[in-house]
């Protein structure tokens, strides 16, 4: 017998169809997992205020109970209702907002935020998706919902349907398909809970973008993994079946090449399999197929990935960030 797949809902279908839309919300109102394009990654949804819908997004990852979930909501306003935003979070709110940048505020006094979502923390990481399908939905349903990336936890995120299919199965009643992520990396994080705004993850909104809005630097203190104060701050993570060896000039025999720019390095005829991030070196369209090109490479069976060394700078730091944790030693 073949475990069942989830339900296929296409996203325009959320705006020209009321009974698609509502089978969605109903599905989320029941508690059940909806997985939901944005325009960074796939997220994998429930209702944020349920602690049980909650606890089903932890136990379809696999995700420790001690890694905060991002809620996301359809406006400011709306996401006001949960975190405390002082003149900085307003500041970034509307220079970023609907957009890539997840803002970790104090927890709102009485905010109906199930507890498991901010893992026991005194703040809540919040943001509002330039995605038309999640807006849609949380104003639909009336309540905030909890959407890490929809995969298993630690794996490479999801930027198509087909990933969230390949990796959640039957853990997930509804897909809404949205096609291809545009920016194809995770959110940017910062959290505004003390003097200082401080980045806890790189992502697809450049951190020089949000320096230069608040007119002062971000801090960049070390994460420690055992207390993540955001996700994405694992030790490893993103990661590949496959060992990744980053900075590589040159493809040893047997190795499968993650490339970037237009000269590949010494040895990469030889490679097992290859993907090229940006043959012209643009780091937003590295940043787009990163996780894609990591899942094919994965597939050709080569035992380890050498990543051709890219730019640590704009979108290169959030690409940087994620391909060290993917070559982080595995527990």
């Amino acid at each position: 017998m073949t475990a069942a797949r989830p339900l296929i809902v296409p996203a325009e279908a959320l705006a020209e169809d009321p009974a698609a839309c509502d089978a969605v919300v109903a599905a989320l109102r029941a508690g059940d997992l909806v997985a939901v394009p944005t325009e960074t990654v796939y997220g994998l949804a429930a209702d944020a205020t349920s602690p049980a819908a909650v606890a089903a997004i932890y136990a379809a990852k696999g995700r420790p109970s001690f890694n905060p979930l991002i809620v996301h909501e359809g406006s400011a306003t709306a996401a006001s209702r949960h975190g405390v935003f002082d003149a900085r979070a307003r500041l970034l709110a509307e220079a970023f907002w609907p957009g890539p940048l997840t803002l970790v505020v104090p927890l709102a006094p009485g905010a109906a935020i199930a507890p498991a979502v901010t893992a026991g923390l005194s703040s809540v990481a919040i943001r509002v998706p330039r995605s038309p399908a999640v807006r849609r939905l949380t104003e639909a349903l009336g309540r905030p919902v909890a959407a890490p990336s929809a995969n298993r936890s630690g794996r490479v995120s999801p930027t198509s349907a087909a990933d969230v299919v390949a990796d959640l199965g039957d853990r997930v009643a509804v897909v809404v398909d949205g096609g291809p992520c545009p920016v194809g990396v995770e959110s940017t994080i910062v959290s505004l809970t003390g003097p200082d705004a401080v980045l806890l993850r790189p992502g697809g909104l450049p951190a020089d973008d949000i320096e230069a809005v608040l007119g002062a630097p971000l801090l960049r203190p070390a994460a420690d993994p055992a207390r993540p104060q955001a996700p994405g701050q694992l030790s490893s993570h993103y990661a590949p079946r496959a060992k990744v060896r980053l900075g590589a000039v040159r493809v040893l025999p047997g190795e499968a090449l993650l490339a970037f720019g237009p000269v590949p390095p010494d040895g990469a005829a030889e490679a097992v399999a290859s993907e090229n991030l940006s043959p012209s070196g643009d780091l937003a369209e590295a940043a787009r197929h990163l996780f894609a090109a990591l899942r094919r490479l994965d597939a050709s069976g080569a035992a380890t990935i050498a990543v051709q060394p890219l730019p640590a700078t704009g979108l290169g730091e959030a690409i940087a960030d994620r391909l060290r944790r993917a070559a982080a030693p595995r527990g």
